[in-house]
């Protein structure tokens, strides 16, 4: 199961890979490159941000031991959307990311994010779960963060069609929501 969950999760990356050798990836293939990996890096993000309700629902405890190998793909696929940016995209051209940041102030909310996801994926071992001990899953709640500003990175930046990035704010709204409902509901049951 878990191969299958590899390939599907590296899927996307293939995909783009042969984009590249073979030229198939449009007018603009920076572009191309830069949305398909933000994309996969929000959907990933939002995936793994489903599991916990998706158990809760179901009852099932299989969608749990996803969740850490989905929250490193989503932390790869915004690793390679922040490489894009900065090698592709200014050109390696370190001097131009403050200008470029004034020009696209969305970037600040995507680079946010990505820095939520680094201590995530650094401390996503069984080592550093017994290390930080109950540390660790108040660090991990940063992944809500991350995926707040992941949103608000993909709203700021589309400039017409506002369809996809508003189906991922709402997708996370609901996960968001059942969270805080869940919390209200125990807090109310420990209190009665």
């Amino acid at each position: 199961m878990k191969t299958l969950a590899h390939a599907l999760a590296l899927l996307p990356f293939a995909l783009l890979v042969r984009g590249v050798v073979q030229d198939s990836l449009g007018a603009d293939p920076v572009a191309e490159i830069t949305h398909a990996t933000g994309t996969w890096a929000l959907r990933l993000l939002l995936l793994g941000l489903a599991l916990t309700p998706l158990r809760r629902l179901t009852g099932q405890t299989w969608p749990i031991r996803f969740r850490r190998l989905v929250g490193l793909y989503a932390f790869f696929y915004a690793c390679l959307h922040l490489a894009t940016w900065l090698a592709l995209d200014l050109g390696g051209f370190w001097t131009q990311v403050f200008a470029d940041l004034a020009k696209r102030p969305y970037i600040m909310f995507g680079f946010a994010a990505w820095l939520c996801l680094l201590p995530l994926a650094l401390t996503s071992t069984r080592g550093w779960m017994r290390r930080l001990g109950r540390r660790w899953g108040q660090l991990h709640k940063l992944v809500y963060g991350a995926a707040a500003l992941a949103v608000a990175h993909y709203l700021w930046l589309v400039k017409a069609d506002l369809r996809e990035p508003l189906v991922y704010a709402a997708v996370l709204a609901v996960l968001l929501g059942l969270r805080v409902f869940w919390y209200l509901h125990k807090r109310r049951a420990q209190g009665a």
